[in-house]
């Protein structure tokens, strides 16, 4: 495809509502849904896409049930262990945002050491947001500001950004039907173009994705001219 988008976001939503529906636990959806993860991914860097970044887990997600997190964390640990050769594999750089100091010290060396190990990669670079929040992040960043003394500008508070040195969102999709943005990337997404789709996560397909690049390619963007 010509005119790819640089950099996609994605909010992965509507994992618990597809497993509810197919008679299952919440749990089975997040299951599925990292299956697509991988899926969305590989399709993503075969095709010359150079960012990807995925809402997996927000500064928000803590008020759910006590079990539904842990669950989540050790699926994301879990996800983590067994990406790494197929990150390796594809050329896959891995990158986290969020404020991971939150996280056990166990899942902080397995997101330390993926990164790490893939920051050589010269593919597409999977970005995930854990527990992330844009409110926080820029919170963080304004924070940096003043500790390093810097003046107050776009470019100061984009390096201190969790995303310091990668382009703004040219694509933002949200999956399962809702129509809002959730205290995600508010900085970088200030141009992009935004798609929902009513598929749950869960289901969300290579194809389905090729028809809203096709309809990305086909938007004219103006960046505020005429």
């Amino acid at each position: 495809m010509s005119s790819l988008p640089q950099h996609v976001a994605i909010i992965m939503d509507g994992n618990g509502r597809w497993a509810k529906e197919q008679g299952l636990n919440r749990t089975a959806g997040h299951e599925e849904g990292a299956k697509t993860v991988r899926e969305i991914t590989t399709h993503a860097n075969n095709l010359g896409i150079k960012y990807l970044t995925l809402y997996a887990f927000s500064t928000e997600n803590w008020s759910r049930p006590k079990l539904e997190v842990e669950f989540l964390m050790k699926l994301l640990e879990r996800y983590l262990k067994n990406e790494l050769p197929i990150y390796l594999e594809n050329g896959v750089k891995f990158k986290a945002i969020g404020d991971l100091s939150k996280f056990s010290n166990s899942l902080q060396k397995v997101i330390s050491d993926t990164q790490e190990k893939t920051k050589n990669a010269k593919g597409l670079t999977q970005i995930l947001a854990l527990n992330y929040g844009s409110r926080d992040e820029i919170t963080r960043a304004v924070k940096k500001l003043v500790d390093k003394k810097l003046e107050v500008n776009q470019e100061n508070i984009e390096s201190c950004l969790d995303t310091a040195g990668i382009p703004d969102v040219d694509m933002l999709i949200r999956t399962s039907g809702e129509i809002r943005i959730s205290n995600y990337l508010l900085w970088q997404c200030a141009y992009a173009e935004m798609f929902f789709t009513k598929t749950y996560w869960p289901e969300f397909s290579k194809n389905e994705f090729d028809d809203l690049l096709s309809d990305f390619k086909n938007r004219e963007r103006r960046f505020g001219s005429v």
